[in-house]
């Protein structure tokens, strides 16, 4: 089925109405109030309705099933339309309903009534309306009919702008300036609760860095302790008594060493040499 959608633009003439269509208002249930589905515009008639939902029931029971609206002007019903679903299956219906165009002031609470046996399930209803914007000339001005309400026969109205008033301008001035005074002891706070944020944290990371250190000294502490501990189990006893020496010389006698002399003999001269030399240097 197609739904009717909203036809009016965003600019129109004077003379032009505004077109438009409801959301479903079935949607939460059987019931529903008209000011919550209906702009609440002055001016505003509905001029139609459509509605779908679909029965479920035996062919042999008698149903009617009803789609109305309360007058809430009058008492009884603004609007009611009756389907006749006895003696026939179940099925769905989609039905469009010309309306005379009745103001929205009648249209009370809206509802879907069922007599006899059935039952009624997806229903949608939606109502069609239209509206003059410039129902009330005094809406707008640019309605036509639209009276200024200053102009008043014999009555000479000068409306003064009340910010040209020296007074006025000086105050305002001055709630600018104190404005601007305040932001500036705002921002002087927040420097000084910044830098009193920056000692506290200064001072925590000194606390904490020095229990560090005293954790790392007690780790090395820990390990030096434990690289000297020398368990019980490397220690073993050695037997004692008395080791025979099993290495003899066949020479109870070493000879001299040529070699050895003649290198001893020109270290001696060498000497000689150097002492002698510290009394010849005149």
């Amino acid at each position: 089925m197609a739904v009717l959608a909203l036809l009016a633009c965003s600019s129109y003439s004077y003379s032009e109405e505004i077109f438009g269509s409801t959301q479903n208002a079935a949607s939460n249930g059987f019931n529903w109030a008209m000011t919550n589905i209906l702009p609440q515009q002055t001016g505003l008639e509905v001029n139609g309705m459509v509605y779908r939902y679909t029965t479920t029931k035996d062919p042999s029971d008698d149903m009617l099933v009803h789609i109305q609206n309360e007058d809430a002007i009058n008492g009884g019903f603004v609007f009611r339309n009756t389907d006749d679903w006895s003696g026939v299956p179940g099925n769905t219906i989609n039905k469009v309903v010309p309306i005379a165009n009745i103001p929205i002031q009648f249209w009370g609470d809206g509802s879907i009534e069922v007599e006899g046996e059935g039952e009624v399930s997806g229903a949608s209803v939606i109502y069609t309306y239209q509206f003059d914007p410039c129902f009330d000339p005094q809406s707008s001005p640019t309605c036509p009919g639209y009276k200024d309400p200053f102009d008043i026969p014999g009555f000479d109205i000068n409306v003064k702008d009340p910010l040209d008033d020296d007074l006025i301008q000086a105050e305002l001035d001055r709630k600018a300036n104190l404005k601007d005074e305040d932001e500036e002891d705002r921002q002087r706070q927040r420097v000084v609760a910044k830098e009193k944020l920056d000692a506290r944290l200064e001072s925590l990371m000194g606390i904490v860095n020095t229990s560090l250190l005293a954790a790392d000294a007690a780790a090395k502490h820990a390990e030096l302790m434990a690289m000297n501990y020398i368990p019980q189990s490397y220690y073993a006893s050695i037997p004692g008594g008395t080791y025979v020496e099993t290495t003899q010389l066949k020479d109870k006698e070493l000879p001299d060493n040529p070699k050895a002399r003649r290198v001893s003999f020109a270290q001696q001269v060498l000497h000689e040499e150097m002492v002698n030399s510290q009394y010849n240097k005149n």
